[in-house]
């Protein structure tokens, strides 16, 4: 599934177009219900909240939901949910990286300093469980809560490996399925539980959820090395500079010179961005970047494969175009 892909800017429109109706739900939802009487948190919410972003995860709530035949809004709701939940990721994650630039404008941190971004996270993460009670289930409550603390427990070991050049690619991949994928993974699920579905079919689109979000996360890592500023909407290199092994450093280090093992080694060690362009041409010289596109390629292919037990649907099709585009996408 690897050649003559169309386009990836060609690809999502017609997702978007799809889903727009709703999505425009969606961020109804997500105005109404991130409204509170302290200032600072409309203030603040309403920054990163409006910073941009694809909305995917909640998206994929909608889209899984819609495939099933689902024809309610229930699903608009867990959406809101869904993209509460990443948004309080995203503050914290922030606040432990340092990062001061994230979609192309600076981070909540950055704007408003570490402590209101914490706590408005909190409050974001507090206001998520506050609207599963009213979607009444408890089934969606055990997701969601299993969730979160899976992405906590990601965190944690993405911290534990943050210098540590030993950081093995199974240790990262571990990492990044906690971190990344688990949230994509329970999106994708809720809409097989809010249409009752069987239990078989419950995991099947999860595992295309997990599998679309590690795909995504890898094509991440190759554009931290591969593309500019703008086009990442963050700071090219970030990621080594804030001393963190990912797969196109760990498979360089395994495939490079002693010598290049060494310099690649010591720029995780150190972080900061004085190695990268060295770091780069290592990256380069090892076919690094062209290895960890090939592993994410496998997580599309993955993903598509358990779309096999869905109905052949606009929405089918549109969860396989979010595969394809996974890995071909520029930013």
């Amino acid at each position: 599934m690897s050649e003559n892909k169309p386009d990836s800017s060609l690809l999502i429109q017609p997702v978007i177009d799809l889903s727009r109706d709703d999505m425009t739900a969606v961020n109804k939802v997500i105005r109404q219900r991130l409204s509170s009487d302290v200032a600072l948190v409309n203030q603040l919410g309403h920054y990163i909240i409006d910073s941009g972003g694809k909305r995917l995860r909640p998206m994929l709530a909608v889209l899984s939901a819609r495939a099933y035949g689902y024809e309610g809004d229930k699903h608009q709701l867990l959406a809101a949910i869904v993209e509460f939940i990443h948004t309080a990721t995203l503050l914290h994650d922030d606040v432990v990286d340092e990062s001061d630039m994230r979609r192309g404008q600076e981070t909540a941190n950055a704007m408003f300093g570490n402590a209101a971004s914490v706590l408005v996270g909190d409050f974001l993460y507090s206001r998520a469980f506050e609207m599963m009670v009213d979607v009444n289930s408890m089934r969606i409550m055990e997701i969601m809560a299993q969730t979160t603390n899976v992405i906590a427990e990601g965190e944690v070991m993405q911290l534990i490996n943050v210098h540590d050049a030993e950081t093995s690619e199974a240790r990262y991949r571990e990492v990044i399925h906690c971190k990344t994928a688990k949230l994509f993974e329970a999106a994708t699920r809720l809409g097989a539980v809010l249409c009752d579905r069987p239990k078989e079919e419950e995991d099947a689109i999860a595992r295309y959820g997990m599998h679309l979000g590690a795909a995504f996360q890898l094509i991440d890592d190759v554009l931290d090395y591969s593309s500019s500023s703008d086009d990442m909407g963050k700071n090219v290199g970030d990621d080594l500079a804030e001393g963190k092994p990912t797969l196109p450093l760990i498979y360089a280090m395994k495939k490079g010179s002693n010598g290049q093992a060494a310099v690649i080694r010591k720029a995780i060690e150190q972080g900061g961005y004085d190695m990268i362009d060295e770091v780069q041409a290592i990256i380069e010289d090892t076919g690094a970047l062209e290895y960890t596109r090939a592993v994410a390629q496998e997580e599309s292919d993955r993903a598509i494969k358990q779309l096999a037990h869905l109905p052949a649907s606009e929405y089918k099709h549109a969860l396989e175009i979010l595969a394809l585009f996974s890995v071909q996408r520029k930013a």
